[in-house]
């Protein structure tokens, strides 16, 4: 039985109030852990001078003694230069269940036929079948579509998971130029593809409808006028303020909007990744520079600001944004809004992580 639309929206607005302020608590205690503990990515600490350990006392605790929540499945215990840029539902709610699971089944340490790289080929396959689901007209189907992407997400976070576990990294890490990232990121490619195509099918077939209050149809478009020849393609309202047409949005604006969308997912998935790469670079895998001013780097609220505003435009955050307005019947809503204004907080993004980038080589690269 169906709950009311109604009552389905309190419950989902309530559901999203309640992660949002998990997010933001989560945020919160992920500053003040790096700002008061130690950061077991910094391995030459230990050689600085009597003035800065005592300067770094506090600093130097291990959050792992003092927190309630075991590492094995905590967030916030191993924080590295990736970790910060990952969005928020990978980072908080999908990363710790995919270390419960692990722990449940064994994945890493048992189940060693079951390797990462089956695991993102798998997920391309529930892509696919979440993209047939997404071209029905039924919303429930599309919700259950909706779910399978999800639940790709989720396994998308469990290669990598199995793939850290088994190598005994601790934290979120990119191992750029490996084969395991390719096929991550080829994987990833085709379930987005699809997740696309999946969505242009259903607007090809259903096309949404552009208003025009109070105007005669003699006076609309004739681009929006020339394939309408029955009642199906024209509907007349009458309201107060006189007829209101609907008429159909063409299958050519429809891929224009769909498209200029997956470009910003290309572009967010580009410049995600090569800043990852390169505050990899400078802050964690050159032990060659300084210890202290990479620490310090990392720990600026200047470096937490701008890794947070990757957290905000990254490619999964828009898949995840995606999925709740396809979950809310808002599709072409939600990509009307963000088709051209989702440009405008990439570029600032970009621009942000561009000075950071220079300021970073600045004081940690060339001293």
């Amino acid at each position: 039985m169906m709950w009311p639309s109604s009552q389905a929206s309190k419950i989902l607005t309530f559901l999203l109030f309640i992660v949002v302020v998990y997010c933001i608590y989560m945020d919160t205690f992920l500053f003040l852990r790096i700002q008061n503990y130690r950061i077991d990515i910094y391995e030459s600490v230990e050689n600085a001078t009597q003035e800065s350990s005592t300067h770094k006392s506090i600093k130097q605790q291990n959050y792992e003694d003092v927190v309630w929540v075991p590492c094995t499945i905590n967030p916030l215990c191993h924080p590295t230069v990736k970790a910060l840029m990952v969005d928020h539902i990978n980072h908080y709610i999908y990363g710790p269940l995919c270390a419960i699971l692990d722990i449940g089944l064994g994945i890493s340490e048992r189940m060693l036929f079951l390797t990462p790289n089956m695991i993102s080929f798998f997920h391309v396959l529930i892509a696919c079948l979440g993209a047939k689901l997404l071209t029905c007209q039924s919303l429930v189907a599309r919700r259950s579509a909706i779910v399978l992407f999800q639940i790709r997400m989720f396994l998308d976070d469990l290669d990598g998971h199995v793939a850290r576990e088994r190598k005994h990294i601790k934290g979120e890490r990119s191992e750029v130029g490996s084969l395991g990232y390719w096929v991550d990121g080829i994987c990833d490619l085709l379930g987005v593809t699809a997740m696309i195509i999946g969505i242009l099918f259903y607007l090809k077939n259903n096309p949404p409808r552009r208003g025009y209050k109070g105007t005669p149809v003699s006076t609309l478009p004739y681009h929006q006028l020339k394939e309408i020849n029955s009642s199906e393609d024209i509907e007349k309202e009458h309201t107060d303020v006189g007829i209101s047409y609907k008429t159909k949005v063409t299958f050519q604006r429809i891929v224009q909007v769909l498209g200029l969308f997956s470009g910003q997912m290309v572009l967010s998935s580009l410049a995600w990744n090569r800043y990852i790469d390169m505050y990899q670079d400078m802050l964690e895998n050159c032990t060659g520079y300084d210890a202290w001013r990479r620490e310090d780097t990392f720990r600026s609220g200047t470096f937490f600001f701008a890794t947070s505003l990757w957290r905000i435009v990254n490619p999964h955050s828009y898949l995840h944004l995606l999925s709740l307005a396809v979950f809310c019947d808002k599709m072409w809503v939600f990509l009307k809004t963000v088709h051209y204004s989702g440009y405008v907080g990439l570029v600032i993004t970009v621009g942000a992580s561009e000075y950071l980038v220079e300021s970073i080589r600045a004081f940690v690269v060339n001293g």
